[in-house]
């Protein structure tokens, strides 16, 4: 078996090269929504909002760097235009969106799909013994799901 300079085999490093960069072009979409809503945000309670929203879009942001830097570091090259961000996307795109239950609501749907991504990531990863894949992935996801709890408690529901 073929194995590239991190160790990794290079076919099953190819196919987490193409799954990150699915998972990038969807971060930067749900990072676009974020922006949108911190921008269009209305009511009474835009002040938290406004700040809440900015905390994740940063985040995202910084999300954004990882994975496009994981891609590089498995071998790869990260997608970078928009009209591959728009062909590879797979989230609601939230357009003028200045309610904050539908702004929530987006951000947890987002959310719940890109972990669904991020999971079928970490089982490719874990498969081939990709640790720095497997691990940046782990750290999402629980990242995310206390961020969709805590949306979900915001919104007063349940899971």
């Amino acid at each position: 078996m073929k194995t590239n300079i991190l160790g990794l085999p290079v076919k099953e490093s190819e196919l987490i090269v193409s799954e990150l960069n699915i998972l990038l072009s969807n971060f930067q979409v749900y990072y676009q929504n974020l922006r949108g809503i911190h921008w269009n945000i209305r009511g009474k309670r835009f002040f938290d909002l406004h700040v809440k929203f900015e905390e994740l879009y940063t985040d995202a942001q910084i999300k954004i760097d990882l994975i496009a830097e994981r891609v590089l570091t498995v071998g790869g090259t990260p997608l970078h235009t928009f009209e591959d961000y728009i062909k590879n996307n797979q989230l609601v795109v939230g357009k003028n969106v200045s309610n904050d239950e539908k702004a929530v609501h987006l951000i947890v749907t987002s959310l719940s799909h890109l972990l669904k991504l991020e999971r079928k990531i970490l089982n490719k990863s874990g498969e081939i013994n990709d640790e720095g894949t497997n691990s940046m992935m782990s750290d999402f996801i629980s990242e995310q799901e206390k961020t969709i709890w805590m949306m979900q408690a915001w919104l007063e529901e349940t899971l």
